[in-house]
This record gives C-alpha cells, structure tokens and sequence, in this order.
C-alpha cells in the first residue's frame, strides 16, 4: 500500500485519502502546538493578566481594577488567555503547517514568490498587537469617561474587559496581514496594480466601513487607527 502513495508523491499527485490523511496530520502537529502553548499560557496566567490590566487607571477608592460576576468568570479568564497565548505561540508552527501542506500544490515560481512572506506575516501580526496595545489606554480613556460625578462610575468586570482586549489584539493582528496578502496576490499574478488603482475608492470606503464596525467599543481611537 506504501508503493503507489510514494509513487504518487513522487509523480506529484496524491489522491483524495492521501489528502486528507496529510491534513489530518498537519492539523494534529498545529494542535499539539496549540495545546502546548494553552499549557504554558495556563502557568502565566497571573503574570499575563496583570500585564493586560495595566492600562486600566487605577480606582481611587483602593479597590481592585477588574471584578468577576460569575463563579466560573476566573476560572474561564485563565482558559481564555491560555487559549489565544497557545494560537499566538503555535503560530510559527501553524503557518509552517499550512505551508507544508499548500506548497506540493503550486509551481516552482509560487513557492520561490510565496515562501518568504510566511515568516513576514508573523511579524506583521506582533506588530498589529503591538499596535492595539498602544491604541488601548487611550480608547479606555474615552470609553470610561462618560460618567457624572457621584451618579456614576465605571466598574469593569474581567470578562468583559479581557474579552474587549482578545478581540482587539486578534483584529489588529489580522488586519496587519492585509499588506502582506495584497502584495502576495499582486507577485502571484492574481491581481494586478491598475486593477486597484481603479477600485482604490470603494476599498478605502469598504476599509472604513470595516474599521468602525469591527473595533469594539465604538471610540473614535480605535478605528483611525486601523
């Protein structure tokens, strides 16, 4: 049964079990990354936590920046953050996975064309959560000073605050991929620069369009920025 499939692989072409079998395997080797991420995002959980709540300003009256309403608000705060520090450690991993599995499929060009963007998109994706996180102190300023004094005040609870700074951190990071596909599709021949000149008005508006209803909690920051 070993012959024909390696006689396959090496004529170029793999049936559909012997494709699925592959991606079974490449998916198995990005989770087992994930996991092993979740499991030391899990460890620094505390340390983690403390990190991302630095931004909130601290109360006047001594008690704690975050609160939990739940029993089970702590206990899925740390699985959260263990969740998106194993994607977020995996991804090296997972995009050289993907690569594997995509690159037996295209030609020799392709691959020369595509393969130095792979390691590209991981550094523009810290460099979008590096982004967010700049942005974030100052969309907080806005978003919790519309209170009237001695009426009002803003208490943040953990799972909606960790909740606004995950998707945050994942929408910065994808949006900075967009360069990265746009230049690709151009090198790849799939599109080309007089064909996004004349769309270049209904992007930008779609571009707008995006930024304003994908960014959470409706300040103004959040979305220039994007």
């Amino acid at each position: 049964d070993e012959l024909p499939q390696l006689l396959n692989v090496v004529n170029g072409t793999m049936s559909l079990v012997d494709h699925l079998g592959e991606l079974r395997h490449r998916l198995a080797i990005s989770i087992g990354a994930i996991l092993i991420g979740a499991v030391i995002g899990f460890m620094l959980a505390p340390q983690i936590t403390t990190l991302l709540a630095q931004p909130i300003p601290t109360p006047t009256d001594g008690s704690t920046k975050l609160q939990f309403l739940t029993v089970t608000g702590p206990f899925l705060n740390y699985s959260k953050i263990s969740i998106v520090f194993g994607i977020l450690i995996g991804l090296p991993v997972i995009l050289y996975e993907l690569w594997q599995f995509v690159a037996p499929g295209l030609t020799e060009h392709e691959r020369k064309t595509a393969l130095p963007w792979i390691p590209l998109s991981i550094v523009f994706f810290a460099l979008g959560v590096t982004v967010s996180w700049v942005t974030l102190p100052f969309a907080l300023q806005f978003l919790t000073s519309w209170t009237v004094p001695g009426v009002t005040e803003s208490r943040l609870t953990g799972e909606a605050y960790f909740g606004f700074v995950t998707t945050m951190f994942i929408i910065f990071g994808a949006v900075m991929e967009f360069p990265i596909a746009l230049v690709l599709l151009h090198k790849l021949g799939i599109l080309n620069v007089q064909k996004l000149q004349s769309s270049r008005r209904m992007v930008v508006l779609g571009i707008t369009i995006f930024a304003v209803v994908a960014t959470p909690g409706g300040d103004p920051f959040s979305p220039v920025v994007m």
